[in-house]
């Protein structure tokens, strides 16, 4: 037959009244009595709304303990000095700057060049002059029986305003030089540049004294540069009048242009680029370089003899 089965009431009084009694565990005197309700984890150390006490000495703070001097005392703080980590600079800070000797050079010549670039389109602005470069040459060339030579000398001799006379080469080249004369306006600047010689350079400035003209010895059957297809009420050939300004103590030679090219301050010098080309424009700041070269060169010409300059004083003088 088998076990019947018990219901849980009586299992558990069963139980109940077979198992012992538990026993009662006494109140601890020392523990104090709280009403505080006990939660789980580590108990207080201290009871609530009391302080741990804070031992005697100096306060002892995070990290490695300071070091003790020989009578007992803690050493005191060594102040920085200033100098970081790692390798130090080759250059100390001075002037509050931070800055390697390269860095300062670059700086200064990026404000320089900001100045000048600043200059330039000032005087510009102010201006609003043109300039140019023409080429003339100063030796001697027979065309048609007539020496065609004309210098920076010649044009000084002159007691008028000269006319620009003899692009007559038919080519694209000469034809873009007849371009840029008719935009020439009164009052431009232009180099004289000796061309087809020995040393070719530019040996001075003029001034551009009164705009294209019909070129008259295009039509004078005597004259090296008649042109028999010009027709006069539809000129083919311009001028335009020149007058002596200055002329430079020394030549600035073409050599001399060509090594301030190639990524130089001359880079864009049309010049350089069309060789061909008799009249080219020049830019505002090769216009300002290349004066500064000439004048440099006449300084240093100075320094090197300074008696000949205080001899041509003393004649002044001695004439007056």
């Amino acid at each position: 037959m088998p076990p019947q089965k018990r219901r849980k009431s009586e299992s558990a009084s069963n139980v109940d009244a077979g198992s012992p009694p538990a026993k009662k565990v006494a109140p601890n005197p020392e523990t104090p009595a709280s009403t505080e309700t006990k939660k789980r984890g580590r108990p207080r150390k201290y009871p609530v709304g009391s302080e741990p006490k804070r031992p005697d000495g100096p306060k002892r703070g995070r990290g490695r303990p300071r070091k003790l001097a020989s009578d007992g005392t803690p050493k005191p703080a060594t102040p920085k000095s200033g100098l970081g980590r790692g390798r130090p600079k080759k250059t100390p800070v001075q002037n509050g700057t931070n800055s390697t000797p390269a860095q300062a050079k670059a700086e200064t010549k990026s404000e320089t060049k900001v100045d000048v670039k600043a200059e330039t389109v000032a005087a510009k602005s102010t201006d609003g002059r043109s300039y140019w470069l023409m080429k003339a040459e100063p030796e001697s060339r027979m065309e048609k029986g007539v020496d065609v030579k004309f210098s920076i000398d010649d044009l000084q001799s002159r007691q008028e305003p000269e006319p620009w006379d003899g692009v007559r080469n038919p080519v694209a080249y000469n034809r873009a030089a007849q371009k840029h004369m008719r935009e020439m306006k009164k009052g431009d600047y232009a180099f004289f540049y000796h061309s087809n010689c020995k040393v070719p350079g530019i040996a001075g400035v003029m001034e551009i004294v009164q705009e294209h003209t019909p070129d008259e010895s295009a039509f004078d059957p005597t004259h090296p540069y008649y042109d028999e297809k010009s027709d006069r009420e539809n000129p083919k050939w311009q001028v335009v009048h020149v007058q002596f300004q200055r002329k430079f103590r020394d030549l600035v030679t073409l050599n001399e242009l060509k090594s301030h090219s190639n990524g130089g301050p001359l880079d864009n010098l049309q010049v350089l680029k069309q060789s061909r080309l008799s009249v080219t424009p020049v830019s505002v700041e090769d216009w300002a370089f290349i004066i500064g070269l000439a004048e440099g060169k006449e300084l240093q010409a100075e320094a090197a003899n300074p008696s000949t300059e205080e001899s041509a004083d003393g004649q002044q003088a001695s004439s007056e």
